[in-house]
């Protein structure tokens, strides 16, 4: 089976790395290859490392029709059994490239969508009207967690075309004997420049107004002068964190890491996962810290409120305040102690391993193919 993967970009984000990590769990068979309609980035790079054809379409932007056709060319050349789209501008093109190719078998997932916000930016009445009826032009939209599923219900999309396939962690890539998780903590530790015997609270995401990373810095005045505030990833708000951070008299105790392909071993160097953003439509976030062994602090995190709260013992949901962050921080430094070891996997790390939420995109693949 063919399948051609068409994303709107391919830098660091999580749907783009989803993308990269599905590819490399996919059953066999699915032979397949990317498309990005503009900005290969750091992903496309790790793709093309791993063996995987990524074509660019080089669009110049959201009204670019002339990217249109030369898509749907590419399409057809490629004689692709199934196409499956992410993200809003790639749905939009991808679907319609797809149809006119001749290809009856498109996917789309659904990384980012809330009520009145897809990926971040206000769902105005031309959005919306665009989405659903590129929508139609698909055979089944996957959702990521049961809250996307339940906004299209509520935008329209009937139950019928509608698949809930979560987001998947690799759960292999967080365990790692003892011996080896202290060196990449010593190491990553010693790069950063953090203190000897500093207590670390780490964030990772994109460095945008939607993941209040801001609560944290608030926060950190609160927090014991040793506590150090590590963020892992880039984007457009670091300018304005870097501005509060020295407003707030904690510049010195902030770190940003910027982007990075060693999430692990950055996970190793913290001591706890803070995530106060209110606004996610899955969380994987919290999921990537709890399978590196780390208690977690969250505010959002729908992939862990579908599951009961055994499934996540060392996870506690907070409001998104800088006092609750900041008492919620202190009550865990001190029942920690100072020991550094990890946290036994608890079982939603399983339930999200990302070969079975492969195996489940791959058999909804099959099925389509043979409709």
């Amino acid at each position: 089976m063919r399948v051609l993967h068409i994303v709107t970009g391919l830098a660091s984000g999580g749907a783009e790395h989803q993308l990269h990590l599905l590819l490399r769990h996919l059953p066999p068979h699915q032979r397949c290859e990317v498309l990005t309609l503009t900005n290969p980035g750091t992903v496309a790079d790790a793709l093309r490392a791993d063996g995987v054809t990524v074509h660019h379409l080089a669009m110049r932007g959201n009204r670019d029709l002339g990217a249109l056709p030369r898509l749907v060319r590419l399409v057809r050349a490629g004689r692709y059994d199934l196409v499956h789209t992410h993200l809003y501008r790639a749905q939009l093109y991808g679907r319609l490239a797809a149809r006119l190719a001749g290809v009856r078998a498109v996917v789309s997932t659904e990384h980012s969508l809330h009520a009145g916000v897809i990926e971040g930016r206000p769902v105005t009445r031309g959005v919306k009207g665009l989405y659903l009826a590129a929508e139609r032009l698909g055979s089944t939209t996957v959702a990521v967690s049961r809250q996307v599923a339940q906004t299209l219900r509520s935008w329209g999309v009937p139950p019928t075309r509608i698949e809930l396939i979560p987001n998947g962690i690799d759960t292999a890539g967080y365990r790692r004997p003892p011996a080896e998780r202290s060196a990449a903590r010593g190491r990553v530790r010693a790069e950063l420049g953090l203190p000897e015997g500093s207590w670390v609270v780490g964030g990772v995401g994109r460095l945008v107004p939607g993941k209040r990373f801001e609560v944290l810095l608030a926060a950190l005045v609160d927090l014991d002068p040793a506590t150090r505030l590590v963020l892992v990833g880039e984007g457009p708000e670091r300018a304005e964190l870097e501005r509060r951070a020295t407003e707030l008299g904690v510049r010195e105790r902030l770190v940003l890491t910027g982007e990075r392909d060693d999430v692990p071993d950055l996970l190793a160097a913290m001591d706890v996962l803070a995530a106060p953003s209110t606004a996610e439509t899955f969380g994987l976030g919290v999921l990537e810290g709890l399978a590196a062994g780390l208690p977690v602090r969250h505010s959002a995190c729908p992939a862990l409120d579908e599951l009961p709260p055994s499934a996540a013992p060392q996870a506690r949901r907070i409001p998104s305040e800088p006092a609750a962050y900041a008492a919620a921080l202190r009550d865990l430094r001190q029942l920690s102690g100072h020991t550094s070891d990890p946290l036994p996997h608890p079982p939603a790390v399983g339930h999200y391993d990302i070969a079975r939420v492969a195996a489940d995109l791959g058999a909804l693949y099959d099925r389509l193919a043979r409709v």
